[in-house]
């Protein structure tokens, strides 16, 4: 199955920006729906956002406006641009391929002052 590892985290103040980046492997990257979710401390995993194969995005309404998901299919890589960062939006960022079981061990964003 595909497998991804996440990287882009780190230490941010509010209203800052990080950009994520998912690496997969894989041949067939190009053909995988791909979603970016976040796991904040002692909450529940939620659901960011989607890309499809195509190119198209949706966004929970918690980040829509401030995250941007985009995607290279020559690099098998996904990206989550994340601005204008708030304190709420402090968890472990991950990206997972639709329908897949498999969790990488996702990155820490932490947006404090």
């Amino acid at each position: 199955q595909v497998q991804t590892v996440e990287s882009g985290g780190g230490l941010v103040q509010p209203g800052g920006s990080l950009r994520l980046s998912c690496a997969a492997s894989g041949s067939i990257f190009s053909l995988f729906h791909m979603g970016w979710y976040r796991q904040a401390p002692g909450k529940q995993r939620e659901w960011v956002g989607t890309i499809t194969s195509g190119g198209r995005t949706n966004y929970a309404d918690s980040v829509k406006g401030r995250f941007t998901i985009s995607r290279d299919n020559a690099e098998n890589t996904v990206y989550l641009q994340m601005n204008s960062l708030k304190p709420e939006d402090t968890a472990v960022y991950y990206c997972h391929v639709a329908g897949s079981t498999y969790w990488g061990q996702g990155t820490q964003v932490t947006v404090s002052s």
